[in-house]
């Protein structure tokens, strides 16, 4: 018989493959929309979808729309607005010649997530989950850093700090979805992907909108493949909240690792990228630390 208990594993999977496909569709974009332009589909295109998925959990459950209690909007504005900062972060990072050591910095959130959700929401991190998550990090950490990659004091406060703002961004909103209270998390979770969406959509149409109007207009034109991305980018983000409902930030984010085993997959057998002996110890540490904390949890 199935255990329940594990459904947030499965739950993560589910929405850290999306994410893969939905990068996938926004590298594309980005030739059109520019970088700021392409991340905006995800949030302004996922709204309506996050929509229909609200709309499908009431009629199931029989439920109506829950009445947040004020501290509910700090949670969820806290973790709408981190995420955009941390997108911002990882943006400047793209235009910076150490981005790959950046990239390696950036994949620290899963470490910067048990720690912030020990300070904030009380997360109890044992022992054996704490070294699954520094293993598994450590495997994305390795795959990252190239022996000839350069290294400056910018790289590495940028990637920190990008880290730190995915990761207080995942606590921010597993703090939404628990402030609920709802007897369903399929209810707290989704209705808090609809406003985390929302505010999102505002904020980042509002910004474009004061500075750079043409890109607003280049998104609506290219309406048509940015209804996949942001299908994806909803159903990624649907699947990460039912997981936050169910586990800690931190064991959600060092498992939601498994998207850089399936990217390698991808330039692997789609591209026929040979795996050098780096990403291969690499892998082998984010498999090994993801079965731990598995097993811990």
């Amino acid at each position: 018989m199935f255990d329940p208990s594990w459904l947030w594993a499965l739950f993560t999977i589910i929405a850290a493959a999306a994410q893969t496909v939905r990068n996938a569709t926004q590298r594309e974009l980005t030739a059109k929309l520019g970088t700021v332009g392409a991340t905006h589909v995800r949030f302004l295109f996922g709204f309506p979808f996050a929509l229909v998925f609200l709309c499908g959990v009431m009629i199931a459950f029989g439920q109506g729309l829950p009445r947040p209690p004020p501290i509910y909007w700090l949670w969820v504005i806290g973790g709408a607005a981190t995420q955009i900062a941390a997108t911002a972060l990882m943006l400047a990072a793209m235009n910076d010649r150490s981005f790959v050591v950046v990239y390696a910095y950036i994949k620290t959130e899963p470490v910067q997530a048990a720690l912030f959700g020990l300070i904030f929401l009380g997360d109890v991190v044992t022992p054996w989950m704490a070294a699954a998550i520094l293993i598994a990090t450590a495997g994305v950490v390795t795959m990252a850093l190239k022996p000839d990659a350069s290294s400056d004091l910018r790289a590495t406060l940028l990637g920190l700090a990008a880290g730190a703002m995915f990761a207080l961004s995942a606590v921010g909103f597993r703090g939404a979805i628990l402030n609920l209270a709802l007897p369903s998390y399929v209810m707290a979770a989704t209705f808090t992907v609809v406003m985390g969406l929302l505010l999102q959509s505002l904020l980042l149409s509002a910004y474009l909108w004061l500075r750079n109007p043409d890109v607003l207009a280049a998104i609506v034109r290219a309406w048509r493949p940015s209804l996949f991305a942001g299908f994806m980018g909803a159903l990624a983000s649907q699947f990460w909240f039912l997981a936050f409902a169910l586990a800690t930030a931190a064991s959600v984010r060092t498992l939601a690792l498994v998207e850089v085993l399936f990217a390698q997959a991808i330039s692997r057998f789609m591209f026929k990228q040979a795996t050098t002996p780096r990403e291969a110890v690499g892998i082998a540490l984010i498999v090994a630390g993801v079965v731990a904390l598995l097993w811990a949890s």
